[in-house]
């Protein structure tokens, strides 16, 4: 069954056995992380006084509300999978955390939140519900220690894809972070880019924006900064297999930067040699996004087009954001996105993304 049609035209998720690509679990604090760390880190956790709130790399006034009723959905994954795994019938769910490890200038301590974090995934959530990935946390303040974790990790196909925050230190192309995306090609991972901040740099020009309005308008340009820098750099031609998935970027803005890029190249692209094709060739082939939240047009038709302008079907995956509230029910299809794309958003072009994952159909 693939799904039905509702009233409202929207397709239902259930039937689907769907993936669903952006799924968020509490943040974890201190004594949660407390059996991962040595006794020489749970004296600093306590002398530093990191906790909860020291571990978010987004402010907490910009998140978007919890759907009503689901306040506890994310607390453990047993509260998960009945509040959406099994509603949905989904047949895995890939667990981003956001942890404020990005933001950390302290590279030692990075990497052991960073450890931390993912040994608290994989034993409280991965071994408890088989439904559930990970995305694993790496410290790119320490390309090395990076490098190591993802190394450790390459055997527990659990963990799918390498997850950073849109707005760190440096651009993503650049060949600082290249040993990182070397272990995850090596490896089959995925490169993750979700919204966040290490506060370094504004998303804007002109500084900090102060209404959350301007903040999701500034971060699909910071999206963009991020694949053009991707591109530019030359990460594609060196590391021909890899794939990064932008997490609730929004879709509708990456058409255009593709047509610009791809037109300014025909002039410039005497100082990078290595970027043989045009760029928006280069972004369909490598790049793929997640449709919720999906910044839709009021037409359909016009839905339609933004796809053909992507110029691939291929390029959009199947997520709910949960347990974060968008428009509709949670088991209703993203408004206006074609319903005849449903199973292959849903299932296929997430499988065909994501190298490391394995699931039941």
């Amino acid at each position: 069954m693939l799904g039905v049609e509702q009233g409202s035209g929207q397709t239902v998720i259930a039937g689907l056995r769907a993936i669903d690509c952006d799924v968020h679990p509490r943040l974890p604090m201190e004594a949660d992380l407390s059996p991962y760390l040595d006794s020489y880190w749970r004296e600093m956790f306590d002398y530093r006084g990191i906790n909860r709130l020291e571990l978010m790399s987004y402010p907490v006034s910009t998140l978007p509300y919890r759907r009503p009723g689901y306040e506890k959905a994310a607390e453990d994954a047993a509260s998960l999978g009945k509040a959406l795994l099994d509603p949905l019938d989904l047949s895995a769910a890939i667990l981003n955390v956001i942890s404020g490890a990005h933001a950390a200038y302290d590279p030692y301590l990075a990497t052991v939140l960073c450890e931390a974090t993912n040994r608290w995934i994989a034993a409280e959530w991965l071994d408890v519900d088989p439904r559930l990935r990970g995305s694993l946390l790496v410290p790119f303040q320490n390309p090395e220690a990076a490098v190591r974790e993802i190394e450790k990790y390459a055997d527990d196909r659990r963990f799918v894809q390498v997850l950073t925050i849109v707005m760190g230190d440096h651009p993503l192309g650049q060949r600082i972070y290249w040993p990182i995306y070397e272990a995850m090609a090596r490896n089959g991972f995925v490169l993750g880019i979700h919204p966040g901040s290490s506060y370094r740099h504004a998303p804007t020009q002109c500084g900090f924006p102060s209404f959350r309005v301007e903040e999701m308008v500034g971060q699909s340009q910071v999206f963009a900064s991020q694949v053009a820098s991707l591109v530019a750099e030359g990460v594609f031609g060196k590391f021909p297999d890899l794939k990064v998935v932008l997490i609730e970027s929004g879709v509708s803005w990456l058409p255009g930067l593709m047509w610009r890029m791809s037109k300014d190249w025909k002039g410039a692209r005497i100082e990078v040699p290595w970027v043989q094709e045009p760029p928006a060739q280069v972004v369909a082939r490598h790049v793929r996004l997640t449709v919720q939240p999906f910044d839709s047009p009021l037409e359909a038709r016009e839905v339609e087009w933004i796809i053909e302008h992507l110029g691939s079907e291929d390029m959009l995956l199947f997520s709910t954001d949960f347990p974060h509230r968008h428009r509709g029910e949670l088991n209703d299809w993203p408004v206006m996105l074609p319903a005849r794309l449903a199973p292959k958003i849903a299932c296929d072009n997430v499988l065909a993304t994501y190298p490391r994952l394995e699931v039941r159909r």
